[in-house]
């Protein structure tokens, strides 16, 4: 039972009123934001804010500098290409080889308004391709906007969580979709949102080979690159590379952010990464239904041109900028950013020493890593039941059921969470703790 919980749950419950949401314990991220800022401000209290992935660091100096240069040189009174600047593309086909070892024309190089505009453009493309092949397959748990696109766009999607078929029984779950011939797409994050886990060489390789026989794309969102912080994948040219499907299928895109690793969210840029095999390849079906020929040309020159027209011109000398430095070895990126992998193992403990669970705490065989999210549970509360009540301790997540987890918990980001919070984290979570004892059945 609470008894003195930080924030006064009159205004909690008043703010959940106005929110107009059916269960709160399954509200959307934005909702979580818009309801716990309305909190704040009627408060004037602080949450430990863990429900949306902001990146709490400053931006790249590296990319800030270029884009005012680019500024300064009147490039905003100018369309960009659509398909990109030479400088950009060129950078990100080298980014793409010295961090993964993998190689591809800057013409497959395709900047694009976040990772969210290369997503929606590749669902769109994969799924017509072939008329049969209408569904997408989601290896969850996943970023949940994504299922959002797919709702927008009114397409099909199947998916499963990926925690219970790891390693070699990965094949016959994929199998088990894939042999129905309804799939056009597998999408997962690597590293996982909101996991954090880690498909290995060997469920790659399974992936890449099953895109192969029954000819699907696999959608590679590589959102947190490089940071699974238990490699040092930071030196350009030497291994270990960033893990990825595209050695061993042609069937590929990949979507490469600048949201996290290069902490440039606001400017919106990304690139979208094509194969150069699957760049070209051609069918009738998409060929009729977007009167286009190739699946590049498709994605450009048809749903980007329609979306957006193109990217934020400044955004993208920024962008190339960073890949440039990265690429020189001048700007080490993964050492900006391993601070999230050092909050998520003390917030970690916090949780730990205050009965809570790590829902996904082992990948395969070893510990998982810390990096930007983690997953919670409390013994005796389902997942709705404990977003519910951490609210009360001004401590923000989303559920896991909102990412297509088969788990019951919450997601926890660590980016959002200043170090100088943690001595009011490890209170509140007292606090919480106290009032619930772990274990006992919460009805309410």
């Amino acid at each position: 039972m609470m008894k003195n919980t930080p924030i006064p749950p009159s205004v909690v419950e008043e703010k959940i009123a106005a929110l107009e949401v059916d269960e709160i314990g399954y509200a959307s991220i934005r909702e979580i934001v818009q309801l716990v800022s309305s909190i704040e401000a009627a408060t004037g209290i602080k949450y430990i804010r863990m429900e949306m992935g902001i990146p709490g660091l400053p931006p790249s100096r590296v990319g800030v500098e270029a884009e005012i240069e680019a500024l300064k040189n009147n490039v905003a009174s100018i369309y960009p290409q659509i398909d990109g600047i030479p400088v950009l593309k060129k950078e990100a086909a080298r980014f793409v080889k010295l961090f993964m070892d993998i190689d591809v024309k800057p013409e497959g190089c395709i900047p694009t308004v976040g990772s969210m505009e290369g997503s929606y453009a590749a669902f769109l493309v994969t799924a017509a391709r072939e008329k049969e092949k209408d569904t997408a397959l989601f290896i969850d748990p996943g970023f949940p906007v994504q299922k959002q696109q797919m709702l927008v766009m009114n397409q099909k999607y199947q998916s499963f969580d990926a925690f219970d078929f790891r390693g070699e029984k990965l094949r016959e779950k994929l199998e088990s979709y894939l042999s129905k011939g309804n799939i056009c797409n597998i999408v997962y994050s690597n590293p996982n949102n909101p996991s954090w886990i880690c498909l290995t060489d060997e469920e790659l390789k399974i992936i890449g080979e099953l895109a192969t026989k029954y000819d699907v794309v696999v959608i590679e969102d590589l959102a947190y690159f490089a940071m699974d912080f238990r490699l040092d994948l930071s030196k350009p040219g030497v291994a270990p590379f960033q893990p990825t499907v595209a050695r061993y299928t042609k069937n590929w895109v990949m979507m490469i952010s600048s949201s996290k690793v290069f902490s440039y969210a606001g400017q919106r840029i990304g690139v979208l990464v094509i194969s150069d095999q699957l760049y070209h390849r051609h069918s009738q079906d998409l060929s009729d239904r977007l009167r286009v020929h190739g699946f590049g040309n498709a994605i450009v020159h048809r749903v980007l041109y329609a979306m957006t027209s193109g990217t934020s011109h400044s955004a993208q000398y920024a962008l190339a900028a960073m890949f440039k430095h990265a690429n020189d070895g001048s700007y080490d990126f993964i050492g900006e950013v391993r601070e999230y992998g050092e909050k998520a193992r003390i917030m970690k403990q916090l949780f730990l020493a205050n009965g809570f669970e790590i829902v996904y705490a082992t990948d395969i065989d070893k510990p998982v890593g810390d990096g930007f999210y983690f997953t919670i549970n409390y013994p005796g509360m389902d997942e709705a039941k404990l977003l519910y009540h951490l609210l009360f301790y001004g401590i923000s997540a989303i559920s896991l059921g909102n990412t297509g987890s088969s788990k019951q918990g919450l997601r926890a980001c660590v980016s959002n969470v200043r170090r100088d919070q943690f001595e009011d984290l490890e209170t509140r979570l007292r606090q919480f703790h106290l009032d619930f004892p772990a274990g006992l059945q919460i009805e309410s």
